[in-house]
């Protein structure tokens, strides 16, 4: 007869090994979670397609749209990607998403490829591209946004529930951005004229010109395996590019006003260009744009910010990172000159870390702040795009400190390469739905997730249920207002996401926090690949 000590300690040792047991599956169901995301992630874009859509688009409720876009101006500029909930083509946001896709299969094709993603993800890079070269006209030309043309010529007033959508056209308005956010409509249905707007040597835009040569950059390298000739293409386009925006520098927001008000530059064109030379020199190996970067390095403010976040207009942080990468491989041939710039640039990479980490001095304010249960919170409107880009940072980051065998110094003390990958995968599975409210910030995935999403074409049936003509204002009175779930899931889009305090609105006019875009979700891709199929470096 066993001894009460004996019975206590087999007790103690089966209540382990159950525990032990349940953890194992656990285990595997979050690989199987990622992929899953992942999946969801990369259909999201198709959600955002604009054009004629392929026979095998996966999104039924979408169809064909936008297929006179550039009639007007003589340019074909049929495709591309909407950009949020609306049916507006911005071209600096869209570069941006094209970019980070680029660079999820730059630094994680192999996962994706395992995760059997690989050809949606080179398929949403393509969707990108392909429109890209039909607006790059000329070397000094690109067309840089497509939208409704005001066709009401009367000053008028149009209200609507939300006041971001409130807006006033008058004769010398026609044009003006606002156009189209007065219209809830879906993109199918748009019979308007659509007004095109362009940068050249004339209207300069730099950001816009090199955010785009950064992403056609970034994706030659995704395409160099597989389509070596289209790779070549992209990558003439991005050299053209490049040197258009440096030549002729100038803000694209002067000369396109009509998207000053939803797509500011508010860091100016100095990170784009720094930005973009980055990406060209590990495109094509070419030191003339590691020496732009060197040369530029202060005069552009690459070495000289500290930043505490990154996204669609502020890219500092992701030059820095990819700078630092050249010093912590092995083996390049730096002079001494070259290694004291790149160092400038890491401190500055170490900086946006550290505050994402909250190891930065307390006193200095520069640590990102955190919501209740842990969620960097970096400001009110859609907030959801900085942790998405922070995640991938510390991801890739954590990578290069792994592989070069260093640690992230702080003025709060060192991080190694599993301490950025735990804030980036708890980032991740606070979308996912490991959070107060106990849902999942990626539409569609997951028992509970938005299910009023301020998106025009997921809000209003489908075209292929329903044909009849929605117009601009009837979209407002029969779909907008209503108080029902959309009759479409618009499946992984990431949403704006929860307030300060963790609280989130599920109302379809709570655009701060229920519109989804495609640089929130970009981001994701590459951080999901990683989590779905290295376990071995979560634990």
């Amino acid at each position: 007869m066993a001894k009460v000590g004996d019975t206590r300690s087999m007790s103690c040792r089966l209540v382990a090994l159950v525990a032990l047991l349940l953890l194992l599956p656990a285990a595997s169901r979050a690989a199987s979670d990622y992929r899953e995301a992942l999946a969801k992630s990369l259909l999201y874009f198709e959600a955002q397609r604009s054009g004629r859509l392929p026979y095998d688009h996966r999104v039924s409720w979408r169809g064909h749209s936008g297929l006179t876009d550039g009639l007007e101006q003589g340019v074909d500029l049929v495709g591309g990607y909407y950009d949020a909930g609306d049916n507006v083509k911005f071209g600096l946001p869209m570069a941006f998403t094209v970019t980070m896709l680029s660079w999820s299969v730059v630094e994680y094709g192999g996962d994706i490829a395992a995760a059997g993603e690989l050809k949606h993800a080179l398929e949403a890079i393509k969707w990108g591209t392909d429109y890209f070269i039909k607006a790059h006209t000329h070397p000094n030309v690109l067309w840089a946004q497509v939208r409704i043309a005001a066709h009401l010529v009367t000053t008028t007033s149009i209200s609507t529930a939300a006041n971001h959508e409130r807006v006033v056209l008058s004769l010398d308005q026609v044009g003006d951005g606002d156009t189209d956010h007065s219209c809830w409509q879906r993109p199918e249905d748009m019979t308007t004229s659509r007004q095109a707007y362009k940068i050249d040597e004339e209207h300069p835009g730099s950001e816009v010109a090199g955010e785009t040569a950064a992403a056609m950059a970034a994706a030659s390298i995704a395409f160099k395996e597989t389509n070596p000739h289209y790779s070549h293409v992209l990558l003439h386009h991005a050299q053209q590019l490049f040197e258009f925006g440096d030549k002729h520098r100038g803000r694209y927001d002067d000369s396109v006003g009509a998207a000053r008000r939803y797509y500011p530059s508010g860091s100016g064109y100095g990170d784009e260009l720094l930005w973009a030379a980055l990406w060209l020199h590990r495109a094509s190996g070419r030191e003339e744009y590691l020496d732009y970067v060197l040369d530029n390095a202060y005069d552009l403010n690459g070495a000289t910010w500290a930043i505490s976040e990154f996204s669609w207009d502020i890219k500092y942080a992701g030059v820095q990172i990819l700078a630092s990468k050249l010093l912590m491989e092995g083996g390049r041939d730096l002079r001494e000159e070259q290694v004291s710039i790149l160092e400038q640039y890491r401190a500055k990479a170490q900086h946006y870390l550290c505050s994402c980490l909250g190891t930065n001095d307390d006193d200095s304010g520069s640590n990102v702040a955190r919501t209740p249960a842990g969620l960097l919170f970096v400001r009110r409107w859609n907030n959801m795009q900085y942790v998405a880009g922070a995640a991938f940072l510390l991801a890739v980051y954590s990578d290069y400190l792994a592989d070069s065998g260093q640690r992230l110094h702080c003025p709060r003390g060192s991080s190694g390469s599993r301490d950025l990958l735990f804030l980036a995968k708890s980032q991740v599975d606070y979308v996912l739905g490991s959070n107060p409210r106990g849902i999942s910030y990626l539409v569609g995935h997951g028992g509970g997730h938005p299910r009023r999403v301020h998106h025009r074409a997921a809000s209003i049936v489908p075209y292929e249920v329903d044909r009849s003509f929605v117009g601009c204002t009837q979209g407002f009175d029969e779909w907008y207002g209503r108080g029902g779930d959309n009759p479409n899931v618009v499946v992984g889009a990431l949403v704006g996401g929860p307030d300060d305090k963790d609280e989130f609105g599920d109302v379809r006019g709570n655009y701060v926090q229920t519109e989804a875009c495609t640089y929130n979700t970009a981001p994701m891709v590459g951080v999901l690949a990683k989590l779905s199929t290295r376990p071995e470096e979560q634990q």
